[in-house]
């Protein structure tokens, strides 16, 4: 398997949908969630709470960063 972090512009279109693929190709996905945004506050709360916990895991950057640092150590 292969992990990718995703981040984007528009949470509710190009990041689910992204996230949507990457799933359904087998990668592990990991969500940065507060790299990411939407033009639509609604759209961005319902991606991250309650479609990106089915696609993968979330957390901030900062938290995703760290976590990647300990697996190299």
């Amino acid at each position: 398997m292969t992990q990718v972090v995703i981040v984007g512009v528009a949470t509710s279109i190009g990041v689910e949908s992204t996230a949507r693929y990457a799933h359904e190709l087998g990668f592990n996905v990991t969500l940065a969630t507060d790299a990411m945004t939407d033009m639509n506050a609604d759209a961005h709360t319902n991606s991250v709470t309650r479609i990106f916990p089915r696609l993968g895991e979330t957390g901030t950057s900062r938290e995703i960063i760290t976590l990647l640092g300990r697996t190299r150590a």
